[in-house]
């Protein structure tokens, strides 16, 4: 009976959230571990089938890299990245978009789909959801010397979002799974970074939360341990003094801009952890690191 009781505890925690979170939009960027594990695939697609038949909405966008890189393998092309970037050139982008909305994409429905949920899949082709135009990419040079333009081909940024298209999927109890491909003015096809699609689409979208899958435990102070909280201006300090690196910077990034476009927090957490988003969303305190906005 005391094991009983403390499973119905565990509902009690969750229900203030359950409440707050009811018919708001959650945008979750899926990648990393948590996408080529058998068990962690497995506990993600069963935390967002629950997370809709308790009336939230989540909307997945999900990345796909490694895939793209083994398939390119196999095809005898060379996989090369300038300042973390995929360079995508026409042939690239082909098998990029076979590889997220010919394959990873249906992989992620066809799952969602077997424990109960009703995911459609969709690319930001579809509906025009994702207008895009080419990423302008610089770096700096030593010196005086200026920026170096960087030509990743054809990489883009997100230019607008039709909402509207996932909205309505929301309210027909449909669970959008989204690729980040994008279509530009003159219907050319743009490769776009998946966090960068997700930090756009939670604003559009007027979401409550941007959560971020990654395969850290979430932001780590200079002697690495975990920061559970801080504000925009604190995590903007924290690349400016060299803490953060690697692919956490743009990461961060996102988030820091969600938030500012209006979302109320985004979480960067540890995908490998099992129900990773469930442990997130309804427990009292959360497993990675949350992003608010600074104070005023």
């Amino acid at each position: 009976m005391k094991e009983l009781i403390e499973k119905a505890n565990v509902l009690i925690e969750a229900l203030p959230w359950m409440r707050q979170f009811y018919r708001r939009s959650i945008v979750i960027k899926y990648g990393g571990h948590a996408m080529v594990d058998e068990d962690l695939k497995q506990s993600f697609a069963q935390d967002i089938v629950l997370l809709k038949y308790v009336g939230i909405n989540p909307v997945v966008v999900h990345g796909g890299g490694p895939q793209i890189g083994k398939t390119l393998e196999r095809l005898g092309k060379e996989s090369n990245f300038r300042e973390g970037m995929r360079v995508t050139d026409s042939e690239t982008m082909d098998v990029v978009e076979m590889v997220l909305v010919g394959k990873v994409n249906k992989e992620i429905v066809a799952l969602i789909n077997q424990h109960g949920g009703q995911a459609v899949g969709l690319s930001g082709k579809d509906g025009r959801l994702i207008q895009a135009r080419k990423l302008h990419l610089y770096s700096d040079q030593e010196g005086d010397k200026p920026p170096e333009l960087i030509d990743l081909g054809m990489v883009g940024e997100v230019e607008t979002i039709q909402a509207e298209v996932i909205q309505t999927l929301e309210a027909s109890r449909f669970i959008p799974v989204i690729a980040p491909v994008g279509v530009g003015a003159q219907g050319e096809t743009y490769n776009i970074n998946a966090d960068l699609v997700a930090g756009k689409l939670a604003p559009a979208l007027k979401a409550t939360k941007l959560i971020l899958l990654t395969d850290v435990p979430g932001v780590l102070d200079a002697d690495g341990n975990l920061i559970s909280s801080l504000d925009t201006a604190r995590a903007a300090q924290l690349i400016e003094e060299g803490i953060l690196t690697g692919g956490m910077i743009p990461k961060v990034r996102c988030a820091i801009e969600a938030v500012n476009d209006g979302v109320d927090k985004a979480h960067i957490i540890d995908g490998r952890v099992e129900h990773a988003v469930l442990l997130e969303i309804f427990m009292d305190r959360g497993i990675g690191t949350e992003i608010v906005g600074s104070k005023k």
